[in-house]
Order: structure tokens, then C-alpha cells, then sequence
């Protein structure tokens, strides 16, 4: 066993403020000089690329649905040998979902930091604090954040009747200034804000000041546990070339993504079609999730992309293309204000951005190599004439089931697939043809 002081941050609901908070402690204790993993729970891309920032460190996932228990565990217990402190902020709502935030805080006896909007509340915010710390006796709800108090008055009324055993941690003034910007998908990518490192510093300040003085870190202890990737097949992809499009078109990386294709052997060569950069020599293309539609123009106009992606696929070649890097190989791309942007024309199809979310929900998807897990968040709706070759399984029987789309050495799907779930299907699809070379002979 190892231990370490150890904090889920967590909420009665989205938009309480759990990525601030968990931004500004990991922040504040790493100007003190403490090493500070913080992990995201369930899938998500963009809050993680705040708190990577704000701790230094890449944040992973924890999934108990993508990765399974043994993976998590692994996962904090990594983290745990030589972290002074590790943070879990929340999704959604401490008991939303299935499985939850506190599903994964009771696996791992993780305490609760409870983070609170008070901005429209007085004295019923004791009643909803203690509602969150009783109502499941296997998730301890340790202490509670105000936050988006009007005044220290307003912060001193959230306070009355909360029992001694569940303190308010903070009081943390309403602050307009300190917003992030979002856009669809959530907040709008830290690579994307260049005022976010003043930012970061200025809601450790504040949490700083507004912090109780008697308040201490719990102790958590994690069980020893292997590398999260112990039984990936450590040579299946050695000698393999993989490239990965990375910029803010194609940001919606998983760290334990690319942990996975370097345990298999792969040798990774990361690349901006954004900042003009070619696609490098490669045995196989990985296009992630991101943006596309905000840079369709830049897209265009860079003098070999598309055409790269033409010649990649016909020499049969494996190409991965997930959300947002399957909506950048279509024929066209129709805007919210019904423009149309022509894409590369790898895929036959048009996707149509809308207002409204057209998909959300964890996956299940059974490749031909292998049953893979993920999640889907989009805004977008896609027309093919494509028949899928699999169509996913939402496991809370959701709306959302995303169809797999294969074409030649082409797989494309909403799908943002998490690799730990089978790095052996993973493996075996990026491999390929090994009959043919490089050069598709």
C-alpha cells in the first residue's frame, strides 16, 4: 500500500465551478513547490487540458466503464509513488451517471471536497451539503466550497447549520473575470488562451485567501498495483511508424492513448496539418477528435493534407479516424450558418454542424479484432452512403450508438475510443497488411 493525501472534487450538478477549484488547488499547491497529479473522472478532453496546465502533469482518465477497476487502480497507484498530492475532479453531478464520481470515490475510498454554487442560496446550503454527505454511507463528503459567494455576509450565512463533521473549506467570491470561454463541446481548448497561465495563477490566489486555515489534506491509501498496460503485448507494434495529427483541430487525446500504442512498441511521430507541417513517413495515421470545422479554411489551404490522406488510404495503409478527424475526410462539411466547406473526400459523406447536441454517451463497439469502449460527444450529424461494419452499444441504454465505418485500410466512427479497453484489437488493426510495404506494394 502507498500513501498519499488524496481529494476527489466533486458537485451537486455540471457548472459548479469542480474545474476551477480543482484548477486553483493543483496550481496553488505546485507554486509550493508539491508534486500534483490530477486525474479526470469519466471521459472528457477539454477540462483535463486546464488542469494539465495548472499541474504541470498530463491528466488522465478514470473510467471505471472505459478502463475497468484494475486500470484505475493501476492508474493511482502510479501516481500515488510519487505524488504529494492527487486530485479527481469530478463529472456531472457527485451520483450522475452510471457509473458515477461516487462510484469511483468509493472503489478507492476517496474523500469528498463538495464544490457548491451558492450564488442564489443563503441557509439552504447546509441542507443540500449535508443531503450530498448522507446520502450514501460508502462515499465520505469531507468538507464543502461556497463558491460564487456575494460577500463575506453571503459566505457567513452558506455556513450556518453545516455540522462540525462537514466544514466549509472556502468561501469563493463571485468573480466574472476568472470565467473561461466555452463554445460547443465545453470550454474553449487552454492551447486557445493565451491569458489562462495568469488565469490559473489568479484562481490559486484567490483560493489561497479564501481557504480555512484548520483545513488539512486527508490521507488516502492506494493498493500497489501493476502498469496499467502489464499485459499489452509489448512487441506487437515495434518497428511501427504510427503518426498522430495534433493541434487544435485534432486535440482529443487521450494520455492513456498514447501510453497504450508506445507499450505495444509503436514509435509515435506527431504532427500539425494547422501549422502547415506534412504527414510524416508513416506505416499508419491516427486522426483524433477536435476541431475541424473551426479550421475547415486552414485545412483547404494546406498544400499537401488532403492530398496526403488520398494517397496514405490507397496504398493501404491503416488510417484512424475518430469524431472531428472523420468529419475532416468527408466530401463536405456544411456550418451552423450553412456554409460548405469542402474536406479531403476520403470518405463519401457530408456532415451538418447544428446548434444542439446530436450525440452523448458511452460506448461499447465490437471491432472485427476485438470489443473497444469509448464515449461520443458531437454536435454534428453525418450522411454516408457507408454501411457500418458495427454499430455500438450504449451500456445505460442511452440513444447514442454510434455506427463503425471501414473502407478499404480506413476506419472512421463518432467514437472516441479509449485504447486501454483492448490494446490487442488496438494493435492488431494498426498493423495492417504486413504483406504490403510502405508504399502499399
Amino acid at each position: 500500500m502507498t500513501e498519499c493525501q488524496a481529494l476527489m472534487i466533486s458537485a451537486p450538478s455540471s457548472g459548479s465551478g469542480k474545474t476551477s477549484v480543482t484548477a486553483a488547488i493543483a496550481r496553488w499547491q505546485r507554486r509550493l513547490g508539491r508534486k500534483v497529479r490530477v486525474f479526470k473522472t469519466g471521459p472528457d478532453f477539454l477540462d483535463p487540458m486546464i488542469l494539465e496546465r495548472a499541474s504541470g502533469h498530463p491528466v488522465y482518465q478514470l473510467d471505471l466503464f472505459m478502463g475497468g477497476l484494475d486500470h484505475c487502480r493501476s492508474l493511482l497507484a502510479e501516481a500515488a509513488a510519487s505524488a504529494d498530492l492527487i486530485l479527481v475532479e469530478g463529472v456531472m453531478g457527485l451520483f450522475d451517471g452510471d457509473p458515477s464520481s461516487a462510484d469511483l470515490a468509493a472503489a478507492f475510498g476517496l474523500p469528498v471536497l463538495a464544490v457548491i454554487d451558492a450564488s442564489a442560496m443563503a441557509q439552504t446550503f447546509a441542507a443540500l451539503a449535508t443531503g450530498l454527505q448522507r446520502f450514501r454511507p460508502d462515499v465520505k463528503v469531507c468538507g464543502v466550497i461556497a463558491n460564487r459567494v456575494g460577500s463575506v455576509s453571503h459566505g457567513k450565512m452558506v455556513a450556518q447549520g453545516l455540522p462540525p463533521e462537514l466544514p466549509l473549506v472556502a468561501a469563493l467570491p463571485r468573480d466574472a473575470n476568472l470565467s473561461l470561454p466555452e463554445r460547443h463541446l465545453g470550454l474553449v481548448q487552454a492551447l486557445e488562451l493565451p491569458e489562462l497561465e495568469a488565469q490559473l495563477d489568479a484562481w490559486a490566489d484567490q483560493f489561497a485567501r479564501a481557504l480555512e486555515p484548520e483545513f488539512e489534506f486527508p490521507r488516502v491509501s492506494f493498493e500497489n498495483a501493476a502498469s496499467p498496460y502489464a499485459e499489452a503485448q509489448p512487441q506487437a507494434l515495434a518497428g511501427r511508424h504510427i503518426a498522430v495529427a495534433q493541434d487544435a483541430a485534432f486535440s482529443f487525446i487521450y494520455p492513456a492513448n498514447l501510453d497504450c500504442l508506445r507499450a505495444l512498441g509503436a514509435e509515435l511521430e506527431f504532427f500539425s496539418p494547422l501549422q502547415g507541417q506534412v504527414l510524416p513517413e508513416c506505416d499508419a495515421l491516427w486522426l483524433p477528435g477536435g476541431y475541424p470545422e473551426l479550421h475547415a479554411q486552414t485545412l483547404r489551404q494546406h498544400p499537401s493534407f488532403f492530398a496526403d490522406l488520398r494517397q496514405h488510404v490507397q496504398a493501404g495503409k491503416p488510417l484512424l479516424a475518430e469524431c472531428g478527424g472523420m468529419l475532416c475526410l468527408l466530401d463536405q462539411l456544411i456550418d451552423t450558418e450553412g456554409q460548405t466547406q469542402l474536406m479531403a473526400g476520403v470518405m463519401p459523406g457530408t456532415a451538418r454542424m447544428q446548434s444542439k447536441l446530436a450525440a452523448l454517451g458511452l460506448q461499447a463497439i465490437a471491432w472485427p479484432e476485438g470489443l473497444l469502449r469509448g464515449h461520443s460527444f458531437h454536435y454534428s450529424t453525418l450522411g454516408t452512403p457507408l454501411h457500418p461494419i458495427a454499430t455500438a452499444e450504449n451500456p445505460n441504454a442511452g440513444r447514442t450508438a454510434e455506427a463503425l465505418y471501414q473502407q478499404g485500410s480506413l476506419r472512421a466512427s463518432y467514437i472516441h475510443h479509449y485504447f486501454a479497453s483492448n490494446p490487442a484489437a488496438v494493435a492488431a488493426f494498426f498493423i495492417g497488411d504486413r504483406t504490403k510495404d510502405t508504399h502499399g506494394n
